[in-house]
Parts: C-alpha cells; sequence; structure tokens
C-alpha cells in the first residue's frame, strides 16, 4: 500500500474509473479472507455418514482377547490339512503340503498320520463355550484352544451342525475368560464396516477390516446359504472367527472363500446362528422343522404357466409319503403362497421359515392350486438328516416337429437314471437349430405336461401336440436333471 501511495503522488492524479476498479478489487480480497470456514454443502447433508476410522486399534485390542486359535487333530491317512472348508467344488484352495508331500514322499502320507486342521473361534459366555466352525472340530479325536494371552486348553465338541457348517465347544477353565457378544446381523447394511479377527494360516490373532459387501448370498455350500459377503480378507485359518461391526457385536462366523475371488469372504449371519447355538448349548443337537416337501423357485415362464401373479410362490416339486405335508393334503404342482401368514418369494426363505419353526408346531400354509388358493394346516415334523435325492438324464428316439426325440420310460431308464416319476417322455435328442433348440429344450429333459394335460406315453404326447394348429403356443412343462422343473413354450 505504501507503494502504491507513493506512485499516486509522484505521478498524474487516477482517473475515476480507475479508482473505482481499485477500491473494488481491495473489498473483494478483505471479503474472502473474513468469510467464516464452512462445511462444504455435501458435507453438512451427508453428516450422519462415517467415513474411515482414524484407528480400528481400540476395536482390535479390546476384542481380540475373546478370540482364540483352535487345533485339531485326528488319526487319518490324508496329509497335513489345513481348512478343509476351502476346499472342493468352487471355493478349492490349493493346499500349500501337498506338493511337499508328493515332491519329497511320492504321494500322501499313509496309515498313522495324524490330520491335524487350523481354525479360529470366540468366547461366548465365562462358562466357556466357544463358537466355531463344524469343519474345523469335525472327526477330530483331540482339540486344543490356544488364548491370546497364551493360555491352553483342551476341547470337548458340545454340539455340532453340518448343514449350517457351525459347532460349539466348551473348555475348563476358572472362569477367568474373555468373552464377545451377539450382534444382530439384519441391521447391518451394506457398505458399513466390519472387522475380522482369526488365525490365518496359523498366524495367531490376525486383523483385517472390510466393509459389508452384500447380504443374502448363495455359495451352494448347503441348504440353508444366506451369507454375509465382505471384502475383509479371510484366509484358511480364519474359519470360526468372529466378524464383528464398530460397536464390537459379533454380526457373523467367517467360513468361506472363493478360489482366485481375491476380497471376497463369506460369513454366515449371527441371527441365523444364534438359535442354532442355543439348542446345541442346550441339547447338544439340532432339530427343524419339516414340511416333507421338495421345492424349487417359480421363473418368470413357470409363473406364467401357473397363472401366479406377484413375487410371492414357491413350487412343490415332490411330496414325500407319510410326511406332515401329504397328510394334510399338498400335493405336487401346488404353489406355497405364504406361511402363517408371511409371503415366500423364494424356496431358500421357505426352506428357512420352516426350518426355525419348533417341531410339532402347526403352520399355516396358502397354496394355489388350478388356480384357486387353498388353505392348509400342518403339524410340522422334524426334518431327516439326510434327504433323498433325484438325478435324471436319458436317451432313445422318435422326433416330432419341434425337432425334439422323445422316448418311452422303460424300467431300465428309470432304474439307471434314478428317476423319481412314472409318467412323462424322455427327451433323447435336439436337432439344431430346431424350434426345440431355439427354445432351449435339452437332451434329458423330462416332458410331464403338455398345456397342464399329463403325459404318460409318446403316443399320447403326440395326441397331444396334434391337438393344435399351426400358429398356436405350445407350453411343455418339463423336469430337468440339476435344476428342477422349467415350463418352455413352443409355437406350432
Amino acid at each position: 500500500m505504501k507503494t502504491m501511495t507513493r506512485k499516486m503522488r509522484a505521478g498524474s492524479k487516477p482517473s475515476a474509473l480507475r479508482l473505482v476498479f481499485l477500491m473494488a478489487a481491495l473489498f473483494a480480497v478483505t471479503s474472502v479472507y473474513s468469510l467464516p470456514v464452512t462445511r462444504a454443502a455435501t458435507d453438512t447433508d451427508q453428516s450422519h455418514v462415517k467415513w474411515v476410522p482414524q484407528s480400528f486399534s481400540e476395536l482390535a485390542q479390546k476384542y481380540s482377547p475373546a478370540v482364540v486359535n483352535i487345533r485339531s487333530e485326528k488319526n487319518g491317512k490324508r496329509h497335513l490339512e489345513m481348512d478343509p472348508h476351502f476346499k472342493g467344488g468352487p471355493f478349492q484352495n490349493n493346499d500349500p503340503f501337498r506338493d511337499f508331500f508328493e515332491k519329497f514322499f511320492g504321494g500322501r502320507p499313509g496309515q498313522g498320520f495324524k490330520q491335524r486342521s487350523l481354525g479360529s473361534g470366540f468366547i461366548i459366555d465365562h462358562d466357556g463355550f466357544i463358537v466355531t466352525n463344524n469343519h474345523v472340530v469335525e472327526g477330530a479325536d483331540k482339540i486344543k484352544v490356544i488364548l491370546k494371552d497364551e493360555r491352553e486348553f483342551d476341547a470337548v465338541v458340545k454340539g455340532r451342525d453340518p448343514n449350517t457348517d457351525l459347532a460349539l465347544i466348551k473348555i475348563e477353565s476358572d472362569g477367568n475368560l474373555p468373552v464377545i457378544e451377539f450382534g444382530n446381523s439384519d441391521n447391518v447394511k451394506i457398505g458399513e464396516w466390519v472387522m475380522a479377527i482369526g488365525n490365518p494360516f496359523g498366524l495367531e490373532h490376525t486383523v483385517t477390516v472390510g466393509i459389508i459387501s452384500a447380504k443374502g448370498r448363495v455359495i451352494g455350500s448347503g441348504p440353508y446359504d444366506d451369507f454375509i459377503q465382505t471384502d475383509a480378507s479371510i484366509n484358511p485359518g480364519n474359519s470360526g472367527g468372529p466378524l464383528i461391526d464398530m460397536s464390537g457385536k459379533v454380526v457373523g462366523i467367517n467360513t468361506a472363500i472363493i478360489a482366485g475371488g481375491q476380497g471376497i469372504g463369506f460369513a454366515i449371519p449371527v441371527n441365523m446362528a444364534k438359535g442354532i447355538i442355543e439348542q446345541l448349548q442346550s441339547k447338544g443337537e439340532v432339530t427343524r422343522g419339516w414340511l416333507g416337501v421338495a421345492i424349487q423357485d417359480l421363473t418368470k415362464e413357470l409363473k406364467a404357466y401357473y397363472g401366479v401373479k406377484g413375487n410371492a410362490g414357491v413350487l412343490v416339486t415332490k411330496v414325500f409319503p407319510g410326511d406332515p405335508a401329504e397328510k394334510a393334503g399338498i400335493e405336487a404342482k401346488d404353489i406355497i403362497l405364504s406361511v402363517n401368514g408371511k409371503e415366500v418369494d423364494s424356496s431358500r426363505e421357505l426352506s428357512r421359515t420352516i426350518a426355525e419353526s419348533p417341531v410339532g408346531q402347526k403352520a399355516k400354509l396358502l397354496v394355489l392350486r388350478g388356480g384357486d388358493e387353498k388353505g392348509f394346516t400342518i403339524e410340522l415334523g422334524k426334518r431327516p438328516e439326510t434327504m433323498e435325492a433325484a438325478a435324471q438324464s436319458p436317451e432313445v428316439q422318435q422326433k416330432n416337429p419341434f425337432g425334439i426325440a422323445v422316448s418311452n420310460l422303460t424300467p431300465e431308464i428309470i432304474q439307471q437314471f434314478q428317476l423319481q416319476a412314472e409318467n412323462g417322455v424322455m427327451v433323447v435328442g435336439v436337432e439344431p437349430d430346431s424350434k426345440g433348440d431355439e427354445a432351449g429344450v435339452l437332451p434329458g429333459d423330462l416332458i410331464k405336461e403338455i398345456n397342464h394335460h399329463d403325459v404318460t406315453d409318446v403316443n399320447q404326447y403326440m395326441k397331444e401336440i396334434g391337438k393344435y394348429k399351426k400358429g398356436e403356443p405350445i407350453s411343455f412343462y418339463i423336469l430337468r436333471s440339476n435344476r428342477g422343473f422349467v415350463a418352455i413354450t413352443l409355437t406350432k
């Protein structure tokens, strides 16, 4: 300002316009520096969002002591293993010891070798009950539990549930044990922060963090798939460890990864586990409600075939003789719309609803049959440990205008392919680029109905097709191996 003043005195008098511009500039600069510092509008609008915590150390320090290292051992022929649940099918994981044994010992060790598994668990009460995965302790002759403070205990299995891969073990102590509490997995939201604590690859008390990536994942591991997906690193040895939220409550039990799917891990929702753990603690086993039916989801084609409106509905594909559903009058091809007034829109939801109901409880089912709704009251039985499975596949000949070769069901075919159905015709071939091929008919399909009329043999099949004129739609109701029922519509 001093320099500017001197120049003004020494030089000519500035014009009025120049003076105006000068004063405006000074006012703007002064105004900017005098403005109060405020959050951006987006920050204010999203002030409820919790961003990345500055540190997870307090959470890890407080709850890691309740997480234990589990080492199980059993006699057998197989080589040293880590977390067998991470191997097989789509969840296969390379065993770091297999190459070692095959290279130096010419294969797997023989009789008398100790098979060891490593896993994790967490203490849920001061009496010494510990939650873990079933595959960590299944078949174990000896189980050792190691705490973070290096105390070691021998543990015994109090109960297992292979269907959900949960187990409850117990150690004897003076009651001076750290514990961790169950939370509410229904309340966790996609995108929320979580922490996994466990012993990956035998490295004790490792902490990883991430977010909830998805809920309700079906990964093909059992009849009660309903997993939480997270990108918090889960590795062999983490099995049975807790997935905790930012309040330090357990929202999931870490259990599986996908081979090659880095950053993808799965945990059993704790709300599904609570009732199972309670039963294992009180009775040593889990009992589930049972209808006595085989079921499958409704595709949009099946919904159109049966005239189902809305999202609700699960197809009954088979009724087991002598079981509660048959006694109550449920039939194959019924559509179960609701249980006790609550709509069911998937076979997984129906299975879980019934399984979580006590044995002996009466369930009210609303069923769609032939376009009419009917109500049934069923007293639930106890679910058997092993379920009957049907497998099919095909072979023989005869053609029709759709390019589909079909065959009668012979006793040999029924026995060979373990068919549970006594009527229908088997698709034994489909001509390339034919109408049947383009519509998706496959060899091995069992055609059971044509436009809601039962098909018992090839003659009746041809007779039913012959009823329709060129250009008219014909709906095929098909039982497909490893998938269930499908509906395919062809135009004659």
